[in-house]
């Protein structure tokens, strides 16, 4: 998929509101009408501790209407437990909009979302894109119990029609998402996923089988955010149209594929292209 123009800067945001949708799963919402004209479906942002004691953290944009925009959080160490704990009328700032976010106009006009998780956040910018375009969205959403699938009624609102899956069986098919994609054998046009990688592993390997494409965003923490540090690569294709140029080939080299960094190429690619 194409490169996307970068636009990334600080932003000082302001702290709008906050919930809890799940224990241990926080959306928070900011103040931050710059990063909503910018931001792209799929792109994230570098999120900056208040304190200053701990370094960034890497959140994909969830919502973006008007003049706010949230993040969706999971409590799983001091640099997550510390945002989670912000409240309306704090301050941090937000480093962004970075990395290739979906390519919505080659998702097609019927598309299914295969969600793992909290890796449903940024699937609701594709989603309202595409509904708003006319194509039928298809939401397949997998978590571990019925607590855990939080906000499919956003995708409901725009439209978008649902499934679910539960590892524990409280909720919709029990065992793994990418189960009920391939037993429902919908006529999607391509599939676009994000989620934990062996999940995402199993997308590409569904949409083989179903003879049809998907995009998936990889999931990765990410030390710089912007491809300085080359410590979240993934092997791509050499042919790939995200495939960085550089460094460029040594004589005899015959490897068809090279390192791409998640946070710069991607974090969205063609599953197809991925050599993981």
């Amino acid at each position: 998929m194409p490169a996307l123009e970068a636009a990334a800067t600080v932003h000082e945001a302001i702290v709008s509101d906050r919930r809890e949708p799940a224990p241990g799963i926080v959306v928070l919402g900011f103040r931050a009408p710059e990063v909503v004209r910018t931001a792209r479906p799929g792109q994230f942002v570098m999120v900056i501790p208040p304190s200053g004691e701990r370094v960034s953290t890497a959140l994909g944009v969830y919502e973006s209407f008007g003049d706010r925009v949230s993040l969706m959080l999971v409590v799983v160490g001091p640099r997550t437990r510390e945002l989670a704990l912000l409240a309306p009328g704090d301050r941090l700032a937000l480093f962004g909009p970075l990395g290739n976010g979906f390519d919505i106009p080659a998702l097609g006009e019927n598309v299914g979302l295969v969600a793992g998780g909290v890796g449903v956040a940024p699937l609701l910018l594709p989603a309202r894109q595409l509904l708003a375009h006319g194509a039928s969205v298809h939401l397949y959403y997998g978590a571990r119990n019925s607590a855990a699938l939080v906000d499919a009624e956003l995708f409901s609102a725009l439209g978008a029609s649902v499934s679910f899956a539960t590892d524990d069986g409280s909720r919709g098919h029990h065992g793994y998402v990418t189960d009920l994609v391939a037993n429902e054998r919908r006529a999607h046009t391509t599939l676009a996923a994000c989620g934990p990688s062996p999940m995402l592993r199993s997308v590409g390997a569904v949409a083989a089988q179903l003879g049809i494409r998907a995009q998936v965003s990889l999931e990765e923490t990410f030390a710089c955010g912007v491809g300085a540090c080359w410590g979240c690569i993934v092997p791509l294709d050499r042919a790939s149209a995200q495939a960085p140029k550089f460094p460029a080939p040594s004589a005899g080299e015959t490897r068809e594929y090279v390192h791409a960094r998640i946070c710069k190429e991607g974090p969205v690619f063609w599953s197809h292209e991925l050599r993981w």
